[in-house]
């Protein structure tokens, strides 16, 4: 994991400015620390419909979640000027009012190995066609290797890159495995 430290500047969207920073950095990490204070907190409270929104002085506790260059899942817990505290999920629209420094801490990505040839070891169901240099190829992997999805790399073929294989079957590129992500499809080829 390597740390970076952020600060946003009076008038920052909060949420803005962290699906930002996770697209610059392309890569899967999550909020560490922050201290600061908004204008205005825009949250959706469990059970409502729209968000909730508050204005005034108001002192950020708490920031948690997760960032991926997809977009952020983040819960802000604030206090009012009168020490009430409030929270939910953090939406568009919250203000920094004169400024808040964060630590976001990024997940290196590691190596999955490929198991050798073993009739005790499952086969590797994803295979993964890559180009040198290629941003889409390095999201890929990124994705995978976040989700703790073991995978082969195999020499590419012609035709766009990457090229994304389950069970022996071509599934697309990027787009399609950032898909296939977004409806749960991967949860089973998880290892183990």
């Amino acid at each position: 994991m390597r740390a970076k430290p952020f600060h946003l500047e009076p008038g920052a969207d909060l949420r803005r400015s962290l699906e930002a920073i996770a697209q610059r950095e392309n890569s899967v990490g999550f909020v560490l620390s922050v201290v600061g204070n908004m204008s205005q907190a825009s949250f959706a409270c469990p059970g409502r419909q729209g968000p909730t929104v508050l204005q005034g002085d108001l002192e950020i506790i708490t920031l948690q979640g997760t960032l991926t260059p997809q977009g952020v899942h983040l819960h802000l817990s604030f206090s009012d000027g009168s020490c009430q505290v409030w929270g939910g999920h953090l939406e568009h629209g919250s203000h920094v009012l004169k400024g808040a420094d964060l630590l976001v801490g990024f997940l290196e990505p590691e190596p999955v190995p490929v198991p050798a040839t073993n009739a005790a070891a499952p086969p590797v169901r994803v295979q993964l066609a890559v180009a040198e240099h290629c941003p889409w190829s390095r999201r890929a992997e990124r994705l995978l290797r976040g989700l703790g999805i073991p995978f082969a790399l195999i020499e590419p073929a012609p035709g766009p890159l990457p090229q994304v294989h389950i069970d022996g079957q071509l599934i697309g590129g990027y787009s399609e495995l950032a898909d296939l992500h977004g409806r749960g499809a991967l949860r089973d080829l998880r290892g183990g």
